[in-house]
């Protein structure tokens, strides 16, 4: 998918094509937490805001698949609910944006026995998040192709 064309996952379920934000540009990356829970938890989902005002929400199903789709940001989703106990927060453990934000490279999709998938790779300029699927979504964040790894 070149950038100058319309993302599939800003635009709604994707149908196979694991390269879904190659050359768009990630400003920010917020995590939904339910709040009466408080913060020492794992996010519910993660939202990738995009430098055109878009936003790619990565979510977990029950079975601690993983779905990608468009995001509602700055608006929460429907299945927050009730909304007044939800909110996007800034995860502590990753890096803030270069100016510009980071330029995707290349997504890729780990799947499992049975084809779901479970696991996110977005590469970057200047590293790469990783995001898995399970009870909670986990994501961490490593600059370049080898050194540390942030995580929440």
């Amino acid at each position: 998918m070149d950038a100058g064309n319309d993302r599939d996952a800003t635009r709604g379920p994707r149908q196979g094509n694991a390269e879904w934000l190659r050359g768009a540009r990630i400003v920010g990356v917020l995590g939904i937490f339910y709040r009466p829970e408080g913060r020492m938890g794992e996010p519910e989902a993660v939202a990738f805001l995009l430098d055109d005002g878009q936003s790619v929400l990565l979510t977990c199903a029950s079975d601690g698949t993983l779905h990608v789709g468009a995001g509602t940001w700055p608006h929460l989703p429907d299945w927050c609910v009730p909304a007044a106990q939800w909110e996007y927060t800034a995860l502590a453990a990753l890096p803030q944006p270069p100016e510009g934000g980071w330029t995707v490279l290349s997504t890729d999709e780990r799947r499992d026995e049975r084809g779901e998938v479970h696991e996110a790779v977005i590469r970057c300029q200047g590293g790469r998040f990783v995001v898995v699927g399970g009870d909670t979504v986990g994501i961490r964040f490593t600059r370049g192709h080898r050194g540390a790894a942030a995580t929440t």
